[in-house]
């Protein structure tokens, strides 16, 4: 199941929202358009879904309602969300759930549901506040999403949101993960529990997963040979490998020595085999070679293949777009402006939509729109140093 649909009101930086969403998507924007803003959407459903969560948790962990309200927000101040589920992009929705929240105008100023709604096909199977809303105002605190005794008709809408992943490992944190005290974050996005989670996979599983990165590692890393799960003496996960050089044997090398692109290329590719939810990559490309880059959305597209999973993927690179198999309709443009970043697929814009169709790759296409504003601010700002 997948993502098919997405609407947005008063959400961060978009006053307002409405896009198809296809298998693979394309987060294509200038610096602080809202790239990450848009994959927030999903995290902050899978907040208010998980166990231990709930809205009241998923908002203040984003520093109240005031930080995710849209700034360009007037005459109608509730944040809207509504996502609407399918097997595939071209199929009917079999799930649509719909969420208004606002703020208490009075006494604790808490986030309240403004409205709840959910829809199996084409019938509606929740439609809150209602009666028992009405009677007793402290259950609009919390959405039916997060409760398991209320959420039993659209609980796969739940479970969806609940078991999507995101991924923007920091290669410092995967290292040295002992050396941050205290509680990571919710859901791990930056991997400083990743060797944690190799550690929890069954041992089939993860020598599975390790023999088919290590294939691809060759590509990128040809040094490495090897790669393998193990514990030190006070039984610490590593991933260990050998490294090939002038001595016959070579040397074995643990994650704390390899390099900032080897170890994002590993999360990447486990996280890709890990499972078949939704999967929220930032900037993959981050680290990595030329050469590997451009390789990821083909990499990307061969598990979706075989898994039918959705990949969000927010990118400034022009390598990772130069994939001529990566169609305008997979690619959403956003541009800011001073009513907020406005959101558009690639392939409704017609100048766009005309080099594409004459064999130009996406990146070749889309880039050039985005950074010629940034650009002649930036020469402006260099002037300044003169």
């Amino acid at each position: 199941m997948i993502a098919t649909h997405l609407t947005l009101k008063n959400w961060r930086n978009f006053l307002a929202v409405e896009v198809d969403l296809s298998d693979r998507v394309f987060l294509v924007g200038p610096n602080a358009a809202g790239k990450s803003n848009l994959l927030d959407v999903f995290r902050f459903l899978r907040d208010v879904a998980k166990k231990g969560g709930g809205l009241q948790y998923a908002v203040a962990e984003r520093g109240g309602l005031s930080k995710i309200r849209c700034l360009a927000a007037r005459r109608y101040p509730d944040v809207e969300i509504e996502v609407r589920l399918a097997e595939s992009a071209d199929r009917e929705p079999l799930w649509r759930y719909s969420l208004g929240i606002k703020q208490e105008v009075r006494a604790h100023r808490r986030t309240l549901v403004a409205f709840e709604r959910a829809w199996q096909g084409n019938t509606q199977i929740l439609n809150r506040p209602d009666e028992d809303d009405e009677k007793d105002s402290l259950r609009l605190t919390q959405t039916h999403l997060e409760q398991v005794n209320a959420n039993e008709k659209f609980r796969s809408m739940a479970e969806f949101f609940e078991s999507l992943l995101y991924l923007h490992l920091v290669p410092q944190l995967v290292r040295h993960s002992g050396a941050f005290s205290g509680p990571g974050l919710p859901g791990d996005p930056f991997g400083r529990s990743f060797l944690d989670r190799v550690a929890r996979t069954s041992e089939k599983t993860r020598q599975t997963r390790l023999a088919k990165i290590e294939n691809a590692l060759k590509v990128a890393v040809p040094q490495l040979e090897g790669l393998k799960y193990t514990t030190d003496d006070v039984g610490t996960p590593h991933i260990e490998a050998n490294y090939k050089h002038w001595r016959p044997k070579g040397a074995k090398q643990r994650e704390d020595q390899f390099s900032d692109g080897t170890l994002r290329l590993i999360g990447l590719l486990w996280s890709l085999l890990e499972g078949d939810s939704l999967l929220l990559l930032e900037e993959p490309e981050l680290s990595l070679n030329v050469g590997i880059v451009s390789k990821l959305a083909e990499l990307m597209y061969r598990v979706q293949r075989k898994k039918k999973r959705q990949i969000v993927i927010s990118t400034h690179s022009a390598d990772l777009l130069s994939d001529k198999g990566i169609g305008g309709e997979e690619v959403l443009l956003l541009t800011p402006g001073e009513e907020g970043t406005q959101v558009e697929r690639a392939s409704s814009k017609k100048e766009i939509r005309a080099l594409l169709e004459a064999g130009v790759s996406v990146g070749e296409a889309v880039l050039p729109h985005l950074g010629s504003r940034d650009t002649k601010k930036l020469d402006t700002a260099l002037d300044l140093f003169e």
